[in-house]
């Protein structure tokens, strides 16, 4: 993690209109000695479970996915979002403490703002804490709303339906890298790292998509010690009857 030095811009920032446009110049000028800005690289946690919240964060560019552990250690992938969101924040009014884990799954720049500030906006400003909080609710019902749509599908429709999220909602293109590896899939909907990968396999094979995802692309230190895997490119047809298949 990095912090950047720059001088505010909070007055220019597109997320002014999306949280902050309640404010008038001189809280936004104020705002601007409470907010830091860090860039993250792939991979790095933005925040841990458990971990003390002090701050709320929101996303200004990059792509980042909120999980926790489960008792055996296994990763549970909960959502992956987008800039101008910030789930990090759905407990930031009912927890001491994180309740889940942020990391970055591409670079990421993530601005963070003092909560005893953001706390006293709220009892000053009714129109910030009513914005805020729609924000924050709106960012829920996604999240249990995706939760329940990939619940009631099969496996090749929870596959599709993570691929279709990506071009449609993340990058909006059907030419895209995907950014999780098959296992981050896997976690996220609730299937076998295996079985991810023959479903892939299967729209390889299927004539109404075209798909480039039949292999991992390994990049490995000159050691040899340090592999990572992710997908490779999709030039991507949107398999939406797959996406539509209940189990």
């Amino acid at each position: 993690m990095d912090k950047v030095i720059k001088p505010c811009s909070c007055e220019h920032c597109d997320f002014r209109e999306v949280v902050f446009s309640t404010l008038d110049e001189p809280t936004i000028l104020e705002l601007c000695q409470f907010k830091e800005e860090f860039s993250f690289r792939k991979g790095e946690i933005i925040n841990h479970e458990g971990e003390r919240i002090t701050d709320f964060k929101y996303l200004k560019s990059g792509l980042v996915k909120l999980y926790r552990r489960s008792a055996s250690g296994e990763e549970q992938v909960i959502t992956i979002t987008r800039p101008f969101e910030f789930v990090s924040n759905m407990s930031i009014f009912s927890e001491e403490k994180y309740k889940y884990s942020v990391s970055a799954l591409e670079d990421s720049v993530v601005c963070t703002v003092k909560l005893d500030f953001i706390k006293k906006l709220f009892l000053k400003n009714g129109g910030f804490a009513i914005s805020l909080l729609t924000k924050i609710s709106k960012i829920n019902d996604k999240i249990i709303s995706q939760t329940l749509d990939i619940r009631q599908k099969n496996l090749a429709g929870r596959v599709a339906f993570v691929l279709l999220y990506f071009a449609k909602e993340i990058f909006n293109s059907r030419i895209f890298d995907i950014p999780v590896s098959r296992k981050e899939i896997a976690d996220y909907i609730g299937m076998s790292t295996a079985n991810v990968i023959r479903t892939l396999s299967d729209f390889k094979k299927d004539p109404i998509k075209s798909t480039n995802v039949g292999h991992d692309r390994n990049t490995t230190s000159e050691g040899g010690a340090d592999r990572h895997a992710s997908l490779s490119r999709t030039v991507y047809k949107p398999p939406e009857r797959f996406a539509n298949d209940s189990a």
